[in-house]
């Protein structure tokens, strides 16, 4: 998995708008941002997706990513992606996904290849745009709501107070994860990063 296969795609995950950016939902817009400013890019509207993108290179002369966070609402996520993989030549499985997920513990990060979508609006509407399910996913655990809330109420509210301590933190190593993929591959970060 090095550069001589062309650049890898970050999709990160969320609603566009002031009123959703503190959101669980929108994780993966902050995982975005944090590696836009590692890779000293800076994200403009795209002329041909509907979206914003950052690119740059992982190091000197490192592979070159694609930062993208989709300005359609998060069940609309997969056409932007499409428009953009085929405008720059990436394939599926040169695709990483960074979303929120309510089946891991809040501070938790999981990658996997493929798979379900656990009713993620985000990731399904990317499946069925793509037409495959196998492209790379970066899980940031955000747990299950607490008492009866609905599920779909919990991920479009903000991080708690005491969540927010850590979550700095934890979109930090978020987008060391995302960098690990794209240098060593999914195997070689799950065995990494997937101890706690």
């Amino acid at each position: 998995m090095t550069d001589e296969a062309g650049p890898w795609l970050v999709v990160g995950l969320g609603n566009p708008g002031r009123e959703y950016a503190g959101n669980r939902h929108n994780v993966g817009f902050m995982v975005a941002e944090l590696l836009a400013g590692r890779l000293g890019g800076k994200f403009g509207r795209h002329k041909r997706a509907m979206a914003e993108v950052a690119e740059g290179r992982l190091g000197f002369g490192g592979p070159k990513l694609v930062l993208m966070k989709p300005l359609t609402y998060m069940n609309l996520s997969g056409g932007p992606v499409v428009a953009l993989a085929q405008f720059h030549k990436i394939p599926p499985g040169r695709v990483i996904a960074v979303h929120d997920e309510l089946d891991i513990p809040y501070g938790q990060l999981r990658v996997k290849c493929g798979g379900g979508e656990g009713g993620h609006n985000g990731l399904r509407s990317m499946s069925k745009s793509l037409g495959t399910k196998d492209y790379v996913r970066v899980r940031f655990g955000i747990g299950r709501p607490p008492g009866r809330q609905d599920p779909a109420d919990f991920v479009l509210s903000d991080f708690s107070a005491v969540e927010r301590k850590e979550l700095e933190f934890l979109v930090d190593r978020a987008a060391d994860v995302v960098e690990s993929v794209v240098t060593r591959g999914v195997e070689p970060t799950q065995n990494l990063y997937h101890g706690g």
